[in-house]
């Protein structure tokens, strides 16, 4: 007995294409048998930072403990007052205190820890203080970084991204050998990876302008897929 007739069609990534070959398993004296489309898709999704960590301090020293302690807390009320009016969490903010002695004086420090997902409403509130304690508030540079959520959203996106353009290849193949694309007969992602991408602005400006940086990660997919073929000549080639 004769095997039947297998299609396949291997087409690499862009940057690495080098054409397309197709190659027939067999011979095909039972045409209605099933015949197969084989191609890789990748994509890549880049996905700034969505998140900053924002450190405020203040400080004092006295005499007295409880000069020290009554002077940092009225600053400390008024930062978590501000950060509450602009809708941040209690979950969004941690606060840490600490006393200690130096020589004479009592020394009282306090820092505040901001979680901020909206960066125009972190550049408020840092006006703000600024405006209101002047010198008596420390307002850290901002940290941003990528929560799990926005990373799992990435690599979602990259995978889903490599099918479709998988698809429309086969799209495109089926069409050239005058065939008509059938349902996904498997799909698998073959390799991902992420990387950090360099930041291009001139270092020197964006020292000089105290621009914070944003961070941008990158994923790539690529996966492959196999699709049935049908020819267009009959309703369906089981």
């Amino acid at each position: 007995m004769e095997s039947p007739s297998r299609v396949f069609a291997a087409i690499l990534p862009a940057e690495v294409d080098r054409g397309l070959e197709v190659r027939p398993a067999g011979r095909d004296r039972a045409s209605h048998r099933l015949r197969e489309l084989q191609v890789t898709g990748t994509a890549e999704v880049c996905c700034p930072a969505d998140r900053a960590s924002l450190r405020v301090g203040v400080s004092s020293s006295k005499e007295s403990v409880s000069e020290a302690t009554s002077s940092v807390s009225r600053r400390l009320e008024y930062i978590l007052q501000a950060l509450r009016q602009h809708g941040l969490r209690d979950e969004d903010t941690s606060v840490r205190r600490f006393l200690h002695r130096d020589a004479e004086q009592y020394c009282m420090d306090a820092e505040v820890t901001v979680t901020f997902s909206d960066f125009e409403k972190m550049e408020r509130v840092c006006r703000i203080l600024l405006e209101k304690l002047d010198r008596s508030v420390y307002v850290g540079t901002p940290q941003f970084y990528h929560s799990a959520e926005c990373l799992s959203r990435m690599r979602q996106r990259a995978c889903v991204s490599a099918v479709e353009n998988a698809q429309q290849k086969a799209g495109k193949v089926s069409q050239l050998l005058g065939q008509s694309l059938g349902s996904p007969l498997n799909i698998k992602e073959e390799k991902s990876k992420e990387w950090r991408t360099e930041e291009e602005e001139d270092e020197g400006r964006r020292q000089r302008f105290h621009f914070p940086h944003v961070p941008t990660i990158t994923a790539s997919s690529q996966v492959s897929a196999s699709f049935s073929l049908r020819d267009r000549s009959r309703k369906k080639l089981s």
